[in-house]
């Protein structure tokens, strides 16, 4: 059954090799590479490469999408975006499952997935009268107004982490502000994006989502560097968010940037500390994702008076969770979704062992798989704020506790990486709590939370975690720019 979802996607395109634009399949130029499961390292399909001459033309079908989208009244938009809702919903469990065969997410996650790409679609489009703007005082036959105009063609490149949520969830505020989308997944995970983009071509006009398909160079590069491309967002490492940017620039487009994170769970002294140990295997996305999330709380630090209390609920609680085939219910942690990414996990663990870590559970490839690239929940105990593991983000299931006992020096620690994306505060202590959360150089912050984002609340990094705010109103109005209007009506 799993082999038939493949085959069924990629039968609609084909061949796996094109891109989509303008409700058309094309061939891409650049040639193609493989699409690995990483679960068994078999090879699933061929994934088209776009040339900068194939981003030329499909962002040329782009625009003329955008030119449709934008005189669309804001009313059929939404009520065009909620059909295609409806339509994800309806393919989620083949599209979970594509996911899942691609990128070693378990089922259970990537159902989940499906299920909020809809909510995020249907959120927006119901946000999509907001694109509104502002009249000013009257002046002596003046008349003055703004109104927010669609930029165009949006450029939306994502990760390989959670690919149709990133794909279809952050194209609704894009097309709620009445642009049009250019997607680039990650080359590993490009399925269902091209999956989305055809359920989209069957409610939407031509042109208005659009897929290219290939790496970073040359395929994202272009698409970042296009002229005819005024607005990019991209979600993915704190580097290549910097190149981005830096390419961008050149054309004083405006770019929002959803990068990595080192985040931080401080545990106080008077924490449950059961409830805690719990918390953080959630906020950890040890079992969603293998902790590839740039909001993972990989930074555990624990009051010294629960310390040994904590490590060893959470130690247990990690050592309990089921690695095993992401396909199966029940599978906990599945395989990470790149043999080099797996090779660097490994290797972070084996540094953090080499700087005075102490392994409690996990540490290595898991063992009984012959095959896939899959590597242990692992938690690393004794760590100090100068071990590279306390600094670098892993993007794997690697847990790293610190021990503290000053709370100026545990600020100190916190605040003293160039990211800040999410953090998380546990204490019975709402006062500290409060003061805690003010302080925390971070976008995102939980007290006593387990690392879930309501829909709707902003999400955003501060400092290298990047630039802008998604999942709410803000995000819808990144995509549209002010226009101001002065009309003359009398004599002045």
């Amino acid at each position: 059954m799993t082999d038939n979802y493949i085959a069924d996607i990629v039968g609609h395109a084909g061949n796996p090799t094109r891109l989509f634009a303008g409700n058309q399949w094309i061939e891409a130029t650049g040639g193609s590479i493989p699409s690995v499961n990483p679960a068994t390292e078999e090879e699933i399909a061929h994934i088209g490469v776009a040339s900068a001459s194939d981003v030329d033309r499909v962002v040329e079908a782009a625009q003329e999408g955008a030119r449709v989208w934008r005189d669309t009244p804001w009313n059929e938009r939404a009520a065009k975006i909620n059909l295609l809702a409806d339509e994800l919903a309806k393919a989620s469990e083949r599209l979970a499952m594509t996911d899942t065969i691609e990128s070693g997410l378990p089922i259970s996650g990537m159902l989940g997935d499906a299920q909020s790409s809809a909510k995020e679609l249907r959120y927006f489009a119901g946000l999509s009268g907001e694109v509104k703007g502002d009249t000013y005082p009257d002046s002596k036959g003046l008349f003055s107004s703004t109104i927010l105009e669609p930029f165009g063609v949006v450029a939306r490149i994502v990760p390989f982490n959670h690919p149709l949520k990133y794909a279809a969830g952050k194209s609704a505020a894009v097309l709620a502000a009445g642009n049009s989308v250019i997607l680039k997944p990650a080359e590993q995970t490009s399925l269902t994006t091209l999956e989305f983009a055809r359920l989209a071509g069957e409610i939407l006009a031509p042109g208005i989502v659009n897929v290219v398909t290939g790496p970073g160079e040359p395929t994202g590069m272009a698409l970042v560097a296009h002229p005819d491309v005024p607005r990019v967002a991209f979600t993915g490492g704190v580097e290549s968010g910097r190149a981005v940017n830096e390419a961008a620039a050149r054309h004083f487009k405006t770019v929002s940037l959803e990068l990595g994170g080192k985040n931080p769970l401080v545990v106080f002294g008077d924490a449950p500390i059961d409830t805690a140990a719990a918390a953080a295997i959630a906020g950890m996305n040890f079992k969603r994702s293998m902790g590839q999330s740039c909001m993972s709380q990989s930074r555990i630090l624990v009051h010294e008076s629960r310390h040994e209390d904590f490590v060893a609920a959470f130690s247990k609680l990690v050592g309990e969770l089921r690695v095993g085939n992401p396909t199966e219910d029940g599978t906990d942690i599945g395989p990470l979704a790149v043999k080099r990414h797996r090779d660097r996990v490994l290797e972070h663990i084996e540094r953090a062992r080499s700087e005075g870590g102490i392994v409690t559970v996990g540490g290595g490839a898991t063992a009984g798989f012959d095959r896939g690239y899959y590597v242990d929940p692992t938690v690393i105990d004794g760590v100090t704020p100068d071990m590279r593991i306390a600094q670098e983000e892993v993007f794997g299931p690697v847990a790293a506790i610190m021990p503290w006992s000053d709370y100026e020096s545990m600020i100190e620690t916190v605040n003293g990486l160039p990211l800040g994306l999410t953090a998380n505060i546990w204490t019975n202590d709402q006062s500290k709590a409060m003061e805690t959360a003010r302080r925390v150089e971070a976008g995102l912050v939980w007290i006593n939370g387990s690392g879930r984002k309501p829909l709707g609340v902003p999400f955003g990094g501060y400092k290298d975690s990047g630039l802008g705010r998604e999942g709410s109103i803000d995000e819808l109005l990144s995509y549209t720019r002010k226009k101001s209007i002065v009309m003359h009506y009398g004599t002045a």
